[in-house]
Order: structure tokens, then C-alpha cells, then sequence
């Protein structure tokens, strides 16, 4: 009886291994808030009559409800209710940690969001990383990796950064600024550039060879040993482009682009903006659209590509959703091949999948290639304090507006930056 019950035990044992260990297909790899995978057949593990709420930018939402009526049907055998709302990605963030039990379900949030949401325990790790890692860029999934080594996004985009947009009739020198400058102001239009905004701003300091070097345990902005004295030249290079040229730099939010350059008679030959305009501008320009990465600056007479930052568009699970397995199924559905696909189509967004980049759309597409080509001259948007935005903003603000652009007030300016970011 006893070698009976110690050989029912060893096979009771064995199954229960065999069981742990058992998987089913792709859609059943899945992990539970415990970790353990669904092994019940169904990808959602039982959720039925779900409610999801979806969080998108203005300008991708009807294109984010078309995907989520996709994805309703391709699970027609559940009943599920999505809501759609507008919710800016550079916003998404704060908004979220504002009440995690009200924001949504599935939602999409700018890179330099990433450190201050998983600060606060609000991404759900991803169910099936391996799958998201083979199918995306490198970079766009370090940006999406935590400090642990597990994967708390999915990729959406490889394109979160700006570049030059301008006229083909008016613009022949796409290579310099002062080249540029000087076009504009034969045709009497204006350079529209947001100098006054952080995310645009941090190009002056970053020419002159400023970077990000991540942070410090405590969340304070850590740079690398940059040459201040080199900075400084790069600042003072571009303080006297925007006096030199004031007639024609105008420092303004990206919306006067488009805009400016559908007026009729048209204000604006060229500007620096991103993806998330591709369509308004091709629609003012139509067939004299034309992008290219950012031109160079003479900086004590030597012509320096300008550095921009690039980062990318991420889509998280709220931790705390009551349906985390449909959450990971829609959030896997909306950033795959085929989605990304769809963006670059019709609103030009670059894609982080790394099939969808091949893909005619993307690759005959001006604003990508000259989004991905300006990457090549950028500081990755990840690992950045909230800190840094503000006194960035300053600077700029100074560097277009202030009369006095002395080399000593400059330099004086830029310390107080790089202090203020510090908290110092």
C-alpha cells in the first residue's frame, strides 16, 4: 500500500509539473495579475462583458475607434463596450496618476511619461513581451523596458520627434538655417519655430553638445560632462540668428504652421514640426511639400547639425483595470503591424514595428524618412524629470525675446537652467 500511494503521489506530481508548464498559442500566453499564464483556452481567461476606456490624441481619434470596432468584431463571440476619448499624450501621464481607478483602460502616452508611470506602480507588465520585442525596433522597446528589466508598454510609434517642413516653390537651401532664413525672406513668409517650448528649445543647448545622461535615484535629471563653453557658443549662435533674422523667425506654437502656410495670401515657407501635422501640411502644400532632418547652424564659423530630442509613442495597460487580459489584447491590437500600418497611412505617423517600416506607406513617405534621418542628430526622450521642461522653456523664451544677448548673460542664463532643472 505504501509503494501504491508513493507511486500515485510521483504521478500526481509529475502532472501537476506538466500542467505548470503547459502553454497554448499566442493569444493564450497571456499572465494573470499572479503571473501564471491562462491555460484555459481563452485569451481573455473568462472576462466577458467588458467595458474598456480608450485614451488617444485629437488627431488619431476617429482612426483609434475605426481599430477598436476591428477588434470588437475579430472577438465577436464576447461582448465588449469600448469608449474612445481624447486624451493628449504628453497629458496622459499626469492624468492618470491623478485617479488610476478612473483613467483608462488602455491608453497612449509620450516616452518621457514612461519613468514618472512606473514611479507610481500605474503600467501593467505586458503579458507576452517576446513577441513585442522581436516585432519592434530596439530603441522603442528600451524606452518601453523598466528598471527591472520587464516590458510595461507596446510600442507604438519610432517617429515622436520634428524636423523640417517648408515649401518646395519657395525654399532652395534646405541644408543651413541662415540658408533657410534667407528664402523665407526673399518671399516675405516667416520660419515658424516653437522656441519658447522645452521640447523644442532644448535644441540650442543641445547642439552646443548638452545630453541626457538619465537620472539620479531620488528623480533628479542627470547630464553628461558636457564643455560648457561650448554650449554657451551654441546658445549665443542661435540667440543672434533670431535677432538677425527677427523679421522673419517667429517664435510660435506648431499649430501657426499648417495654418500658416494654408492662408491665403500664405504667412509661413517653412517650419520645424512633427508627424502629428504631416496631413495638414501636405494639405496646404499639396504638391510642393517638402521635409527634410533639421538644417545646420554656423556656431563660431563651423556649421553644426542641430540636435533635437526624438522619442517615441507608447501605449500602456492601466494596472489597476478590471479587465487586464482584454486590456492587453486591445493594447496588442492597436500597436501590431497592421495598425501601424493604418497610422502611417492616414495621419504619417513612423512606425516602431519593424515590417510595417518596410511598408510602401512608410517608406515613400518625406516626413518618416526625414523624421528617422533626424534621429540620427537627436537625445532619446526617455529618462527625463518633469523638472527639465520649465526652466528649458525659460531659456529659450530669453534666448528669442530678451535684448540683452551678451555671451556673459547667456552663460549666466544657461547655469540657472541646468541649476533650476537640478532643483539646486
Amino acid at each position: 500500500m505504501k509503494k501504491f500511494l508513493a507511486l500515485l503521489l510521483a504521478v500526481l506530481m509529475l502532472a501537476s509539473v506538466l500542467v505548470a508548464c503547459g502553454g497554448g498559442d499566442k493569444k493564450d500566453s497571456g499572465k494573470s495579475d499572479s503571473g501564471k499564464s491562462s491555460d484555459s483556452g481563452d485569451p481573455f481567461n473568462g472576462e466577458d462583458n467588458i467595458k474598456l476606456l480608450v485614451w488617444a490624441p485629437d488627431k488619431a481619434i476617429d482612426l483609434t475607434k475605426e481599430l477598436c470596432e476591428e477588434f470588437k468584431k475579430q472577438y465577436s463571440d464576447k461582448t465588449i463596450d469600448i469608449t474612445v476619448q481624447v486624451q493628449s499624450e504628453s497629458e496622459a501621464a499626469t492624468q492618470a496618476l491623478n485617479d488610476k481607478d478612473a483613467a483608462a483602460d488602455v491608453f497612449g502616452f509620450a516616452s518621457d511619461q514612461f519613468n514618472k508611470l512606473m514611479t507610481a506602480n500605474a503600467l501593467a507588465p505586458i503579458f507576452s513581451p517576446d513577441e513585442i520585442i522581436e516585432r519592434n525596433s530596439e530603441k522603442s522597446i528600451s524606452a518601453a523596458t523598466g528598471a527591472d528589466g520587464n516590458l510595461y508598454a507596446y510600442p507604438e510609434t519610432d517617429d515622436n520627434g520634428y524636423f523640417l517642413v517648408y515649401d518646395k516653390s519657395v525654399i532652395t537651401h534646405t541644408d543651413t538655417i541662415e540658408g533657410i532664413l534667407d528664402d523665407c525672406r526673399k518671399a516675405g513668409m516667416k520660419f515658424v519655430m516653437d522656441a519658447g517650448n522645452g521640447y523644442y528649445a532644448c535644441v540650442f543647448a543641445f547642439t552646443g553638445g548638452l545630453t541626457l545622461d538619465g537620472l539620479e535615484e531620488d528623480g533628479t535629471q542627470k547630464f553628461n560632462n558636457y564643455n560648457e563653453e561650448e554650449v554657451v557658443d551654441s546658445l549665443e549662435a542661435f540667440a543672434t540668428l533670431f535677432h538677425d533674422y527677427k523679421d522673419v523667425f517667429l517664435s510660435s506654437e506648431v499649430a501657426k504652421i499648417p495654418t500658416g502656410m494654408a492662408a491665403k495670401p500664405q504667412i509661413v515657407a517653412a517650419g520645424i514640426d512633427g508627424t502629428w501635422d504631416t496631413v495638414a501640411i501636405q494639405e496646404a502644400l499639396g504638391d510642393n511639400y517638402g521635409a527634410a532632418k533639421l538644417p545646420t547652424i554656423k556656431v563660431k564659423g563651423t556649421d553644426k547639425p542641430m540636435i533635437s530630442l526624438h522619442g517615441y509613442k507608447l501605449m500602456g495597460v492601466n494596472a489597476v483595470t478590471k479587465f487586464p487580459y482584454a486590456s492587453q489584447l486591445l493594447a496588442d491590437f492597436l500597436t501590431n503591424e497592421e495598425s501601424q500600418i493604418k497610422r502611417a497611412k492616414d495621419l504619417g505617423w513612423g512606425p516602431s514595428n519593424n515590417k510595417a517600416k518596410e511598408d510602401s506607406a512608410v517608406a515613400d513617405s518625406p516626413a518618416i524618412s526625414a523624421v528617422l534621418a533626424q534621429s540620427d542628430n537627436s537625445v532619446a526622450q526617455v529618462n527625463m524629470s518633469d523638472a527639465f521642461w520649465s526652466p528649458m522653456n525659460t531659456l529659450g523664451n530669453t534666448l528669442w525675446k530678451d535684448k540683452d544677448y551678451s555671451r556673459a548673460t547667456i552663460q549666466k542664463n544657461f547655469e540657472k537652467t541646468i541649476a533650476s532643472i537640478k532643483g539646486e
